[in-house]
């Protein structure tokens, strides 16, 4: 019913000939982005129970927005820039929502500013970001026991009341370096297995210390994701394994509960190596 009211409104400004029809269309094309945004940031937030208050006070802000719609009809250019202007709002109280309860995401902050040697904290993406090259064995998917001690403190977070209805969605990156050595690639035969074993290392690490079996989703993708140019010897930044912690869906809410720990991908033999390029 709003869209039709936009386009409806639209419409009769664009025969009146008070502003250039692209401006127009822009701005109808990003409130309808924001509507859909809004309305699954809704079910997301619904489902988990987290931040419920907060995403209404947004959503009743976005409904006061596009009726504003509706005063367009017979309007000028003044009328469309003030609309612009509530929008621009609109979109910065958008994004600065936190996917998490303010109790989680407080601890995850803590933690990795008590630990910036091993990991991240992206609070406005709910992503921790794990720096390969101090969390796991070089060349291989066997995690190291500091990385084993975070991962544990991480694990009991994530098993608060607040935190249980939370995915944790775990994938592993590689530079660009491709595997060379023999003991590495029998176990790794290119990055794209590497990136996903060291994913699977961390998903068993924290399963192992509590975190139920159908919280996590786990992928790889091996060199494909860099987040900086890779140079000759590759780049320690893109040596990664990044945790989202997104909503459950109500399904899986459901059945979230302890389970045993999987049995984990077998490791490489270590060998004597002096940095990640030399898998």
């Amino acid at each position: 019913m709003r869209l039709a009211l936009i386009a409806s409104s639209v419409g009769f400004i664009a025969l009146c000939g008070c502003v250039p029809q692209s401006q127009y269309d822009d701005l109808m094309n990003a409130y309808r982005s924001k509507e859909q945004q809004l309305l699954q940031l809704q079910n997301e937030f619904d489902t988990s129970r987290t931040n419920e208050e907060a995403l209404r006070r947004q959503l009743a802000e976005a409904a006061a927005d596009l009726a504003r719609a509706r005063e367009l009809v017979g309007g000028d250019k003044s009328a469309l820039e003030a609309l612009q202007k509530r929008y621009e709002d609109l979109l910065a109280q958008v994004n600065a929502l936190s996917p998490l309860p303010a109790s989680v995401n407080d601890a995850l902050a803590a933690l990795a500013d008590a630990n910036p040697d091993i990991f991240e904290f992206d609070e406005k993406l709910g992503m921790l970001r794990f720096k390969s090259d101090v969390t796991f064995d070089l060349g291989s998917a066997k995690l190291t026991a500091k990385a084993e001690g975070i991962l544990s403190k991480v694990a009991a977070i994530l098993n608060s009341s607040d935190a249980s209805g939370l995915e944790v969605r775990v994938v592993g990156h590689t530079d660009n370096v491709p595997i060379r050595r023999g003991s590495t690639a029998a176990q790794h035969p290119t990055n794209m297995h590497l990136s996903a074993h060291r994913a699977i290392s961390v998903r068993d690490a924290l399963n192992g210390d509590g975190v139920a079996a159908n919280r996590f989703m786990v992928a790889g993708y091996g060199e494909f994701r860099p987040i900086v140019a890779n140079g000759a010897r590759g780049a320690e930044a893109n040596r990664r394994v990044e945790l989202f912690l997104v909503p459950m869906t109500a399904v899986a809410a459901a059945d979230a509960s302890p389970a045993p720990r999987a049995t984990p991908v077998a490791p490489a033999p270590r060998t004597a190596v002096e940095s990640e390029n030399l898998k």
